[in-house]
């Protein structure tokens, strides 16, 4: 007899054991949403050539591309506010009533708001929502609205590696596909130009054509930037000892970038390479700070997040962790500095230059930074010590 044929069982045998058998689901749903959680966290992914969480939840663990952003979402929720694992184990709580109230849960609020959601239906959490937090009323007319943002700080971390849900490519026959998106008025305008400037070589005007043609033009700009594409390229000439030790001449772009086939490199222990062709960055094999230097055979492209998993692997995740939180504070800087009136280049030219002054906050760091832009004002206020008896201060 077939396992799935449960014609033998009576009415109450077969209503005892779907209750039982969905109160086990919860409990089993609850745990996996915290092995999820942990293995983000600990960004196991990685090892396995996988640039985020949510392709290794697609690729390894082969979930839907839609279940598995709504389980990392919850997961990344319920970490922060563990009281959802056992409302979900319970059956308080589901996965969707977890996605509605993710963006307003704080610790003062959590509690309370899980406990007024439970048994709830997902439009019954919604209307409560909608009475806790009111949005203003939607003007009557027809215009594009932006998407509503959540409260901020309160919404979960992005899931990277998931597809932006406002855009849909839909297969419909053999390499024809439909592509639906939401376009502002300026994009609007920029493809009736670009359509009624085709018109003698696109008669027919067909947006699909109009849209290969700007895509063409765009990949050529985009690959001569970042990857120093040319159709005539000169030849390698003896490397200028003035420039970085970082920096990577034109001829290893193209040659590493034709070698790696514009693909992260990154390949597991188990011979898995990573799929990701998205923020793809050259990373030196042996570490500029270690002597490495830029060739062909000692350059390679990583996609963001294996090229950190190199870094923290060879100079140890704490030294990672204090050398990006350096890396926020030099941007900030930048940023400051660009708001007080000076260029971008100037701007990082400060910070570095800078950068060697026993300077910890990010108000040291701009006045460090201010001081070496403009030191006859800079260094000293106008009634205070100098810039450097301050910083020793």
């Amino acid at each position: 007899m077939s396992t799935y044929s449960l014609k033998h069982l009576s009415d109450q045998i077969l209503l005892d054991h779907l209750a039982a058998l969905l109160a086990e689901d919860r409990k089993t749903a609850a745990t996996l949403l915290a092995y999820i959680a942990e293995v983000d966290a600990r960004q196991l992914y990685l090892p396995a050539a996988c640039p985020s969480m949510h392709v290794y939840c697609v690729r390894v663990l082969h979930l839907a591309e839609d279940a598995a952003y709504k389980r990392i979402t919850v997961a990344r929720t319920a970490r922060r506010f563990p009281a959802i694992f056992v409302a979900i184990a319970d059956g308080r709580l589901h996965l969707s009533a977890v996605g509605l109230l993710a963006p307003y849960l704080t610790e003062d609020s959590a509690d309370e708001l899980i406990a007024a959601a439970s048994h709830r239906t997902k439009a019954e959490i919604a209307l409560l929502l909608a009475e806790r937090y009111p949005r203003p009323d939607r003007p009557a007319s027809l215009h594009s609205v932006p998407a509503s943002a959540p409260p901020d700080g309160l919404a979960p971390g992005r899931v990277a590696g998931a597809p932006p849900p406002t855009t849909k490519v839909v297969p419909l026959a053999p390499q024809r596909f439909a592509l639906e998106l939401t376009i502002d008025q300026s994009t609007q305008d920029k493809l009736l130009r670009a359509q009624a400037l085709l018109r003698h070589q696109l008669p027919s005007g067909d947006l699909a054509q109009v849209v290969d043609r700007a895509l063409d033009s765009l990949l050529d700009d985009l690959e001569r930037t970042k990857f120093a594409a040319t159709p005539r390229p000169r030849a390698a000439t003896a490397r200028s000892t003035a420039r970085s030790a970082r920096h990577i001449p034109n001829d290893v772009k193209r040659a590493v970038h034709a070698r790696d086939g514009e693909q992260c490199s990154f390949v597991s222990d188990e011979g898995v390479r990573c799929t990701s062709r998205s923020f793809l960055e050259f990373d030196h094999v042996d570490p500029v700070a270690l002597g490495g230097q830029a060739t062909v055979a000692t350059v390679r492209l990583l996609c963001r997040s294996h090229n950190q998993y190199a870094a923290a692997c060879t100079f140890g995740t704490d030294f990672m962790q204090a050398r990006r939180a350096q890396a926020a504070m030099e941007a900030d800087v930048i940023l400051g500095l660009c708001g007080l009136g000076w260029s971008t280049s100037d701007a990082r030219r400060a910070v570095a230059l800078s950068a060697q002054l026993p300077a910890t906050t990010l108000e040291q760091r701009l006045i460090a930074a201010l001081a070496v832009l403009h030191p006859g004002s800079a260094n000293r206020c106008s009634d205070g010590p100098t810039v450097a008896a301050w910083l020793h201060s």
